[in-house]
Parts: structure tokens; C-alpha cells; sequence
């Protein structure tokens, strides 16, 4: 119980603390200096197939997950309907409880288009309160949830855009009350993802064999700051762009590369200057204040305290590093899947942040099976650098064809239909 409230703690930590509040720390960490926002369970892979490849998914091929890598890809969906429920354990080698769940579903509207829809619930376990003497108070779920619309329209034959609109909840508290007395609620906002991506046409043939290059860019998470008590915080906005090459050997063997660069659009938190001690002239852990506006000091930077646009627009160039910090603010993500007969899967992937801006680097391998109308997927990550939630644990992903449970049922009524 003890490990499952320090969890807590360190979640509600990461998601209330304002962007500028944790940067007091960076001129004594190296440099280490990352990029915190709230309901980071956004960008979380919640599907098995991009998950066991490195979690690339900008310029992967469409499928049933595709509206939270690039909502775009669903008007290239090769199936007319589709649904998948993925299961993800989280800390599953501290608490039994904490896990990420996904239901996702497309249906084509016509050739040229497609809409979808997606729910996402993080679930934190089961909390119990205490009073000061360790005696019970109550019990708690914390919980954070998000929903999804998606529409995506093709242009022409090798290019689509697609817009999903999303709503997002955040219960990390049950409303408790803080240990200054100040009520936590809540935290709800709304957002919107942006998405074009591109696909070679039917029968584009390299040295005489089928191949498909795809592009993807998308923006997700593009929304309103979201607050727990009175201070509001910038949600994962994403910028995510990636490109890809697929390839038919033969009647049986098909391989497919893939790439991804990730960067969030939200303000860098700035280095602030320290208080100076008086007597041994050494500079101390206190920010230095501004006595005419009351707000803390920054020496290098920008004030990461902005409206969302001017958050977007200025995460090009707020780093105080300069440029050579702006470069490791991108995440890389390389991916590699083949199939066999297209019934059988085998996946890898690497993905890198910088040792300053997090540190997750890790590897992913995955397995697909494909049969009949239903589809297996699996995915399994190996931390790398630091320990990661989710090491030594399996993802799965169960995706249902739609048009081929239709094929099934109509033969099996006209095989139950008497011969005249």
C-alpha cells in the first residue's frame, strides 16, 4: 500500500507542479533539464503493433489504432469497418492494478473517406486515505480518461488529412483536500489532432517489386491547459513527423522500415537565477524574485508561463541551451516489421530521448497473427538506460475484421439456405 500511494504522489507531482517550478534544479543536475507536462498518459502507445516497433506510427500503414499515431491514415484503411481492444500493464512489477486500456473502431464512409472513434482509460488502482494517526478516511480510484472523433479525407490518391477532436478527464485526487488547504478537483480540457499523410499509389513497383513509401505528420493534443487546483498546465502537445518504406519480396515475404521524429510543443523550462549568500558570497538553492513584479527571475530562457499558441510557436526556440538543446528536445524512433503469408508478424524497434530530456531509450519487440476475422498482437519493451514502467511486461492488442466476420456469416446463411 505504502508503494502504491508514493506512486500516486509522484504521478500528481509530475501533473500538478507548474512547467517552471522543477527547473530551480537543472544548474545543479548536469544540465539534465526535461520537459514535464500534465496527463502525460496521452502519449503513451497504446496499441500492440506500434508499440512492439519502436513506437513509430506517423507513416506506419492504417489500421484500427491509427487515430492516435495520425488520424489521417484512416481514409487508407484496406478494410471497409475495423475494432481493437489493447491492455497495456503499467508498474506491473511494483502494483497488480495500474493499466492502460484502449478501444478503438473505424468505418469507411466511402472510398475517399473514413470517421473513427477511441476511448482511452488510465486506471491508478486503488487508493486509501489516512489521517494523520494511520487511520482509515476513505478509499480512492484515481483514474484519467480521453475520448476521440476522428474524420479523415482523402484529397487525391496519395494524399489524406484527417482532424480528431478529444476530451480529456484527469480524477488524480478524489478532491481531496491539500495539506495548505487548497481544494483539488478534476482537471478537464479539450483538444484537437491535425494529420496529412501520404501513400504511393497501387502497383508503384521498385526493380520490379511492389513497394509503398508512405509520410505522416501530426500534431496531437493541440488544446487547452488543464488545472487540478489554480494553477494550469500545459497538456502533451505533439508534434509527429515520419516516413516510411514498405516492400513485397515475393508472394510471402513483405518488409516494411519506418521513422519517426517526435518533439512536444510546449514551453522549455528556463534556468532562473539563484540568491547570492551574503556572507559567503555563493550562490543558494533560493530563486531570486523580481521585488517589482513578484515573479522569479529567469537568466536564461523564456518565461514558459504563456497562452497555448505563443507555448506552440515559441517551443522552437525557448531552450536556454540554444539550439543544440532545442535538437535533443527530438524524440527518434526507428521501427522494422515483416510478414509472412500477411498472416504472421515479426516486429523491432528502438526508441531514443536524450539522456537530459528524460532518458527513455529502450528496445521493443513485437508478434502479429492474423486469422480469419480475428488478429493478435503482442509487444514487449527492454529498457536500455533507466527502468521503465513498462519492462518485463507484455502489451496485447485484439483487433476484429469487420468485413471479413460480414463474408462469414453471409456464407454461412447461404449454406444454410435448402437446395431447391
Amino acid at each position: 500500500m505504502r508503494i502504491r500511494v508514493f506512486v500516486l504522489i509522484i504521478v500528481c507531482f509530475v501533473s500538478l507542479t507548474p512547467a517552471n517550478a522543477q527547473v530551480s534544479t537543472q544548474q545543479l543536475s548536469g544540465g539534465i533539464n526535461p520537459i514535464t507536462t500534465s496527463v502525460p498518459f496521452l502519449l503513451i502507445a497504446p496499441d500492440s503493433r506500434q508499440g512492439g516497433m519502436g513506437e513509430v506510427g506517423a507513416a506506419t500503414q492504417p489500421d484500427v489504432n491509427s487515430i492516435h499515431w495520425n488520424c489521417s491514415k484512416l481514409a487508407f484503411a484496406e478494410k471497409n469497418m475495423g475494432f481493437g481492444i489493447s491492455y497495456t500493464p503499467w508498474l506491473r512489477q511494483l502494483v497488480p492494478d495500474i493499466s492502460l486500456s484502449y478501444v478503438s473502431f473505424y468505418k469507411k464512409v466511402s472510398k475517399m473517406s473514413a470517421f473513427g472513434a477511441s476511448l482511452r482509460y488510465f486506471s491508478l488502482g486503488n487508493i486509501t486515505f489516512t489521517d494523520i494517526q494511520g487511520n482509515t478516511t476513505g478509499q480512492f480510484k484515481p483514474n484519467e480518461f480521453a475520448v476521440d472523433l476522428a474524420y479523415s479525407q482523402k484529397l487525391s490518391q496519395v494524399f489524406s488529412v484527417g482532424l480528431a477532436f478529444r476530451y480529456i478527464n484527469s480524477n488524480l485526487t478524489g478532491g481531496v483536500t491539500l495539506s495548505n488547504g487548497q481544494p483539488t478537483k478534476a482537471g478537464q480540457a479539450a483538444a484537437v489532432d491535425i494529420g496529412m499523410y501520404y501513400k504511393t499509389k497501387p502497383g508503384f513497383k521498385v526493380e520490379g517489386k511492389k513497394t509503398t513509401v508512405t509520410g505522416g505528420l501530426a500534431i496531437t493534443n493541440i488544446g487547452s491547459k488543464i488545472s487540478y487546483t489554480n494553477v494550469k498546465n500545459f497538456i502533451p502537445i505533439n508534434l509527429r513527423l515520419g516516413g516510411g518504406y514498405k516492400i513485397d519480396i515475393d508472394e510471402y515475404n513483405t518488409f516494411g522500415l519506418y521513422l519517426d521524429l517526435n518533439k512536444l510543443l510546449v514551453p522549455t523550462p528556463p534556468i532562473y537565477k539563484h540568491e547570492v549568500d551574503s556572507v559567503t558570497g555563493k550562490e543558494t538553492s533560493t530563486i531570486a524574485i523580481d521585488q517589482a513584479t513578484g515573479a522569479p527571475i529567469i537568466e536564461k530562457g523564456k518565461d514558459p508561463n504563456r497562452p497555448v499558441v505563443s507555448g506552440m510557436l515559441g517551443s522552437f526556440g525557448d531552450a536556454p541551451g540554444g539550439g543544440k538543446e532545442e535538437l535533443k528536445e527530438i524524440n527518434i524512433c526507428v521501427g522494422f516489421e515483416y510478414w509472412y503469408a500477411k498472416q504472421f508478424a515479426v516486429r523491432a524497434g528502438y526508441f531514443y530521448e536524450d539522456k537530459t530530456k528524460g532518458a527513455r531509450q529502450f528496445f521493443n519487440i513485437g508478434l502479429g497473427v492474423r486469422y480469419s476475422v480475428f488478429g493478435l498482437d503482442m509487444a514487449y519493451l527492454i529498457p536500455t538506460t533507466l527502468r521503465n514502467p513498462l519492462q518485463n511486461t507484455l502489451r496485447f492488442t485484439l483487433t476484429f475484421d469487420m468485413d471479413a466476420f460480414k463474408s462469414q456469416n453471409k456464407d454461412a446463411a447461404g449454406a444454410a439456405q435448402p437446395t431447391p
